[in-house]
């Protein structure tokens, strides 16, 4: 009767054995996995940076050809006016209008940075009451 008592013990010592050398495969996969998965997003990222850069260039260069034409639109409307307004009257045209312009876009900054204080302490109450 002893027999069946022993095997049993070497037939648990064999399932340790075995559910031991699972969870070390396991370790050792989900290492692998991660390892893998670290290079492949090192590599993404290399990829994205690479054309981040092409990007950013070919942006700043249509940003200066747009500088450019708007230059070449302001000399233009100034060659335009000033035989019917004279130089000075058509430079103060395009001055003003460009005042009017740029008044314009600060109105909507101020707009817009308004909009998000709004939000920003809509959001802050909100959180203090819960």
């Amino acid at each position: 009767m002893e027999e069946p008592e022993h095997r049993t013990l070497a037939d648990e010592a064999a399932r340790l054995h075995t559910l031991v050398g699972s969870a070390q495969a396991l370790i050792e996969n989900g290492q692998s996995l991660m390892e893998a998965e670290l290079a492949f997003q090192k590599a993404r990222a290399g990829f994205v940076l690479r054309r981040a850069k092409g990007i950013l260039a070919l942006g700043a260069l249509a940003l200066a050809l747009l500088f450019f034409v708007l230059m070449a639109l302001i000399v233009g409307l100034l060659l335009a006016l000033a035989p019917l307004l004279g130089p000075w009257g058509a430079l103060g045209a395009v001055l003003a209008g460009l005042l009017l312009i740029a008044a314009l876009c600060v109105l909507g900054v101020i707009r817009r940075i308004g909009t998000i204080r709004k939000a920003l302490k809509g959001s802050a109450k909100g959180s203090n009451a819960a």
